[in-house]
């Protein structure tokens, strides 16, 4: 329950929970209302598999109902090559550093041995941060398992927003997002060891968790929250950084604009529960929060 759960706030809701989407699930939906308009509030993920296929109606329904979507930030409004152009600045090591200085050795020895095994030559990676390593180890494992952000819920509301012509807004830009893991590029250790251990039993380690998402299981969610952001120096850290900096930069942006414009906010579940987290913000703002 260290790196890969902590970093999950971000990646693991975004790459994990997406393991099954049975029709009847309920995943979280909330309508926050003030001066009689009314806006809405989901926990998304980012990929899944082809069972997810199709957002649920009372989804789709609070979409139509509302004038604008906002996203954490509009993939669908950058085009793959520019993705790259983007991100590479922030995922390549700079000034004679490499995977192998920013790691330990024992570290770097099995990252070696990781991707022997699947036949990559690990130098093909010498020049990326250990954050965007992991990152590729984690986009091959589930590549593996059948999962593609195909079938992510937020590329299906944009994708949705698309279909029906509705504006869509954005929270933050793709380098914000870069920006933040490079922040955390001091615990790359902590990074690669605790992925290598949640790997060896991703399978079955998260269903509980796929099942809380799907169900809107905010107990089970709050309680993964944490267990993943403890008191550790890492646990802390990664709280802050990937959690309660960027739910306070939305409070802010947000809130004046609830009451007068009908929004459709859909950011990742993580975001949602907890003293710092964006259902208790907004009702400390004043704002009547009901679960749909």
């Amino acid at each position: 329950m260290n790196y890969t759960q902590r970093i999950s706030s971000y990646f693991i809701l975004a790459v994990l929970f997406t393991l099954s989407f049975a029709s009847n699930a309920e995943p979280g939906l909330w309508q926050l209302e003030k001066d009689g308009v009314k806006s809405y509030l989901f926990g998304t993920v980012h990929v899944g598999d082809s069972s997810m296929k199709g957002l649920p109606s009372k989804v789709t329904k609070a979409i139509d109902a509302s004038d604008k979507v906002i996203v954490e930030v509009n993939v669908s409004a950058i085009s793959p090559m520019e993705m790259q152009r983007r991100s590479m600045p922030f995922m390549m090591l700079k000034n004679g550093k490499t995977l192998k200085s920013e790691l330990s050795e024992q570290n770097y020895t099995k990252l070696k041995e990781y991707f022997s095994k699947k036949s990559i030559d690990i130098a093909m990676f010498d020049n990326l941060a250990p954050w965007a390593v992991m990152v590729t180890m984690m986009q091959m494992e589930f590549q593996n398992a059948g999962f593609s952000d195909q079938y992510g819920i937020d590329k299906q509301v944009l994708a949705y927003t698309k279909t029906n012509n509705i504006p869509v807004g954005e929270l933050e830009t793709l380098e914000y997002q870069m920006e933040m893991f490079n922040n955390l590029s001091l615990l790359s250790n902590e990074m690669i060891e605790e992925t290598f251990e949640q790997l060896a039993d991703v399978e079955t380690y998260f269903i509980t968790l796929v099942n809380a998402w799907k169900n809107g299981d905010m107990a089970t969610l709050t309680k993964y929250y944490n267990e993943s952001f403890d008191d550790s120096n890492y646990g802390e850290i990664s709280e802050q950084v990937m959690l309660i900096e960027r739910n306070n930069n939305w409070i802010k942006e947000l809130t004046p604009r609830i009451g007068k414009e009908k929004l459709f906010i859909a950011v990742g579940a993580l975001h949602l529960p907890e003293q710092h987290g964006l259902l208790k913000q907004f009702k400390d703002q004043g704002f009547t929060v009901t679960r749909l």
